[in-house]
């Protein structure tokens, strides 16, 4: 399915003409976008890294997963909205962009993952749970959280 309309769309919206005209809203609403993504990256790490019995080890796991996960939705929503509001600005750009596309494909699958896979899982009490599955589930959440990070990163090198 090609989306191409919907970045033309996107580029002549009114969205795009004040993310355009006005610098100044660009600059708060890339601000907010980054904070966003301090959060989640923020909740990613602790929260896996706790899976892995690397810090926070006196907190039970369950009680740090549960609080990440709140925040990092929390960080999504406002990540999602401001990053819409700032690929107004250069809509056409991104649609020719892989490494935009890296990152979109890898964020999907990176909150499919959280919200079919990793949040499923961790419903239940983590000493009920094989140490190994934990383990790999917080193991490939960095993998996929790092994939995201690194391909948006990239996004202004080409």
């Amino acid at each position: 399915m090609d989306l191409l309309f919907l970045f033309e769309w996107l580029d002549s919206s009114a969205l795009a003409s004040v993310s355009k005209a006005y610098g100044g809203v660009f600059a708060v609403v890339q601000m907010f976008h980054l904070l966003a993504m301090s959060v989640m990256g923020g909740m990613i790490l602790v929260s896996d890294l706790r899976l892995l019995g690397i810090v926070l080890k006196e907190v039970p796991s369950e009680t740090i997963c549960e609080n990440a996960q709140k925040w990092f939705t929390i960080g999504l929503i406002v990540m999602v909205i401001s990053g819409i509001f700032m690929s107004s600005a250069v809509a056409m750009k991104l649609y020719y962009n892989q490494m935009f596309w890296a990152k979109m494909i890898s964020l999907a699958i990176g909150v499919i993952f959280v919200y079919t896979i990793r949040r499923p899982l961790l419903r239940y009490a983590h000493d009920s749970i094989n140490p190994w599955a934990i383990r790999m589930t917080a193991i490939s959440s960095l993998t996929i959280w790092f994939i995201v990070a690194a391909s948006g990163r990239w996004i202004g090198f080409s």
